[in-house]
């Protein structure tokens, strides 16, 4: 295990690579002399003036050089990820959270936004304001994309680079603090989510105090970390006091972990492992529920498993087959890694076993992939999914939405097959509305070179989906940005009312039916007609029932049946015979 970081001073700082190393501290500055530890660590050569209770900038000049640079561990960038860092104490923050005592996952609801386009300012002040929203459709947690500091004034914010810093723009630490605060009040937990896998391309100068990246290279989207070769123990130590520092000082409830599969660790222990220990033992001493939720790509149950049965020890992942299941069954896309999820029946095998690719040949990847779940001891809820994201939307060829190509019965249909569904669903802000504004990838580089290769590597990745390039936004071009904002005047508007009417009848259902948040595998079951294109779960009393075909279809249901939820007009129940218009849905329950 990585061992705990002992106290240090304000000012020291981790750089066993430059032989000099200088403070900068004040305005004008003041050069202060550092002296090396035995540990590489460096500390002021003489006393620097108490800053606790101050706004000063400070930054370190490593060797000859001249303008200082940001510290690793910063929590402030008023000036930019190339700027100076500024002092911040999270403690001076007057928490009213006192009676705080979290939220758990299982039966929960999660609502993903990013704060760029969340809002028209675009702050974290601003979404203080919509809280009222989330609540009135059932959501327990806010899940926030990335907001650390990344270079530019808008991101999607996997571009970060210095991980301790809330981005500037957004409105700084002290305004995350307020957010999370009034998430609490509201009763909503906070999921934040960051990245350790890699580090953004402009601003990364960690690189110039240490081994912080990997000898190894890079992966898709910027260099590896350090964290099993020379100096990997203080890199491991560096990321997992940043666990701590949202969990702790921020009050976060929970963390999704980006893209874990591209971690690359040889340790005996892994990072994941070592992240969920330090988590438990940080929830024991706070007494509140402090939750770890893995993004992976290798439909691996061996992380969700509990380390006592030798798991990593993570609480849940993200689970995309059932969102390609339920995305095919619904367009019809085939294209790219849709193929294999053409039949039905890959929709049913998602809702009764978790993964599709359980150990099957993935025709995408060319090769066999995945691990069977074991579904008799593991609880559902620990797959989060969702029928659309930040991903599933941002990295279509144009951003489009499920709205741009779905009737109102087959946006219905979507929310209440992950609504009602057996895991933890996950809500895409504006799904809610049948938002019209698309989610499209944007940066803001202010390297043209870097804006250019940033585009360039856009149109390359959709090259195996089949998509036009063509209609490929710029993402530098600041209206890509713009477009991507939602719309709240919508909200009250035609379908959009009737689909926000539907998420809210589907979120009472879930407080009121405790089918509904049955852990258990063994209480779902699916049958589909290929042919028809019809699909039914049921949970143990409920059965949902879906027309995915373009024909009417009538299903036998218990006579004594009821409708609970329906998507739209045309459905009717009578006489034990459920009759659904094309692409329509409905939940069914024992009068």
């Amino acid at each position: 295990m990585t061992p705990r970081s002992t106290s240090r001073g304000r000012f020291d700082v981790w750089a066993p690579r430059p032989q000099r190393v200088r403070l900068a501290l004040g305005d004008p500055a003041e050069v202060v002399e550092m002296v090396r530890g035995t540990d590489d660590w460096w500390a002021p050569a003489e006393p620097v003036p108490d800053v606790w209770d101050q706004d000063i900038d400070y930054g370190y000049l490593l060797d000859d050089d001249t303008t200082p640079l940001p510290d690793p561990r910063s929590r402030r960038q008023p000036d930019g990820v190339h700027g100076r860092s500024r002092t911040f104490r999270p403690d001076a923050f007057s928490w009213t959270d006192r009676g705080w005592t979290g939220r758990q996952l299982p039966g929960s609801v999660i609502y993903e936004l990013h704060l760029g386009t969340f809002t028209p300012e675009g702050t974290l002040d601003a979404a203080l304001g919509r809280l009222d929203h989330l609540v009135s459709i059932g959501v327990d947690f806010v899940e926030l994309m990335p907001v650390n500091a990344f270079n530019g004034r808008h991101n999607w914010g996997y571009d970060g680079v210095l991980w301790g810093a809330v981005h500037e723009p957004y409105g700084g630490p002290e305004a995350y603090q307020r957010l999370v605060d009034g998430c609490h009040a509201a009763g909503l937990g906070v999921i934040q989510d960051v990245v350790y896998n890699h580090l953004g391309p402009s601003g990364n100068y960690l690189p110039r105090f240490g081994p912080y990246l990997s000898s190894e290279g890079a992966n898709t989207w910027g260099d590896h970390l350090n964290l099993d070769g020379a100096g990997a123990a203080e890199v491991r130590r560096y990321i997992l006091d940043n666990v701590r520092m949202w969990l702790a000082d921020y009050h976060v409830d929970a963390l999704r972990l980006d893209a874990v599969h591209a971690l690359s660790d040889s340790s005996p222990t892994h990072l994941l492992e070592e992240m969920a220990v330090e988590a438990a033992a940080l929830s024991a001493h706070q007494r509140r529920p402090l939750t770890l939720i893995a993004e992976s790509d290798l439909n691996d149950p061996r992380l969700v498993t509990p380390r006592e049965a030798r798991g990593y020890g993570l609480d849940a992942q993200w689970s995309d087959d059932f969102h390609h299941a339920v995305h095919v069954a619904l367009t019809r896309e085939t294209s790219g890694y849709y193929a294999d999820f053409e039949p039905l029946s890959a929709l049913a095998k998602v809702c009764e076993r978790g993964f599709f690719h359980d150990g099957t040949y993935s025709s995408f990847r060319g090769r066999d992939h995945g691990a069977p779940i074991a579904t008799d001891v593991m609880p559902t809820w620990r797959l989060v999914v969702c029928n659309q994201n930040h991903d599933q939307i941002g990295n279509r060829a144009r951003g489009d939405r499920l709205t741009e190509v779905l009737d109102d019965h087959q946006l219905g249909c979507a929310a209440m097959l992950t609504l009602a569904g057996p895991f933890t669903p996950m809500l895409f802000m504006g799904e809610e509305w049948a938002a019209s504004t698309p989610f499209q990838f944007f940066t803001s580089h202010p390297e043209p070179e870097l804006g250019r290769a940033t585009a360039e590597g856009r149109i390359k990745e959709f090259e195996r989906m089949g998509w036009d390039p063509a209609v490929v936004p710029d993402p530098q071009d600041p209206a890509t940005f713009e477009r991507s904002k939602l719309d709240w005047d919508e909200v009250g508007r035609g379908r959009h009312a009737r689909l926000l009417e539907a998420y809210r009848r589907l979120a009472h259902l879930r407080r009121t039916r405790p089918e509904l948040t049955d852990p258990a595998f063994g209480s779902v079951s699916c049958a589909v007609d290929e042919a028809s294109r019809s699909f039914v779960m049921r949970r143990g009393a409920l059965t949902m029932a879906v027309n995915f075909g373009d024909a009417p279809a009538t299903l036998p249901v218990d006579a004594a049946a009821g409708l609970l939820f329906t998507t739209g007009d045309g459905v009717d129940l009578e006489d034990g015979v459920l009759s659904l218009p094309p692409h329509a849905g409905a939940l069914v329950a024992p009068a």
